[in-house]
């Protein structure tokens, strides 16, 4: 492994993605921020060579496009996948995307549509946009760029994405694929594998403390023991990352940390 200083946290952020997509096997990948690409790109070329991606407008792409920097190979297109495709994809469960969040809360309700009452909002932000069918439909991760406790909040404003507490209201049949893979911010890297499916702590970054996470977390988090660190990545993903995948380093103008 590469020693933690020679790496950035951007690019410790972006192997925490990849490793959200460890097992997913034959699914449609999509992401949301330049982190959560070059995430997804590297457990393609690394340990999760079945992904499925696009070209980002109605192609399936054989090969792995950089985000930025010149394609060191011509794409190879796999099939047409238009957007009314994509529902059918989204209804199976076959999909993994991992959207930002402008606040979550510790069951891992999800907001980016406004800050402030719905009614009459302080912020507009994105909309409901597909959240809500995203998030009972298929699995779901979400990168947050800037770790604060204006982010992870106590109850976020609008729920636009579908928590653990709120899909079990929804019973199974409903949301039977409803599945929150992994929380990745530019501090640690969380899950809700605990008994009630809170929030819980499994890594933070190199360079971050423990307490430096829960002093920026609006909630109580669940920390089992002692935390380890992130991983960081192997020389190979090093390389892939700063040469084949992004060799301009767009993903370190989105990190905060």
């Amino acid at each position: 492994m590469s020693n933690a200083t020679e790496v950035t946290r951007g690019e410790v952020c972006a192997v925490a993605v990849a490793e959200a997509f460890r097992g997913d096997g034959e699914i449609l990948a999509s992401f949301f921020g330049t982190v959560p690409a070059v995430g997804g790109r590297l457990a393609r070329l690394t340990f999760a060579p079945d992904l499925l991606m696009t070209d980002g407008i109605a192609t399936a792409v054989e090969t792995t496009p950089p985000v930025s920097g010149k394609p060191s190979e011509e794409p190879v297109f796999g099939a047409w996948l238009p957007f009314r495709t994509i529902f059918d994809v989204v209804w199976s469960g076959k999909r993994h995307v991992v959207m930002v969040a402008s606040q979550i809360d510790c069951h891992g309700n999800h907001n980016f549509a406004c800050i402030g009452p719905f009614e009459k909002p302080k912020a507009q932000l994105l909309g409901m946009r597909g959240a809500p069918g995203n998030t009972i439909n298929h699995r779901t991760s979400y990168w947050i760029p800037n770790h604060s406790d204006k982010v992870f909040v106590e109850k976020v404003d609008v729920v636009s994405g579908v928590g653990y507490d709120r899909a079990a209201e929804l019973g199974e049949r409903t949301a039977r694929f409803h599945d929150i893979r992994r929380v990745v911010s530019n501090l640690g890297v969380f899950d809700f594998e605990t008994p009630d499916h809170s929030m819980r702590l499994i890594s933070v970054h190199p360079g971050v403390s423990v307490e430096e996470v829960v002093e920026n977390t609006g909630f109580k988090l669940v920390i089992d023991g002692e935390t380890p660190e992130s991983r960081t990545p192997s020389d190979e993903e090093l390389r892939l990352i700063r040469e084949v995948i992004d060799p301009e380093g767009f993903l370190n103008r989105e990190v905060t940390g």
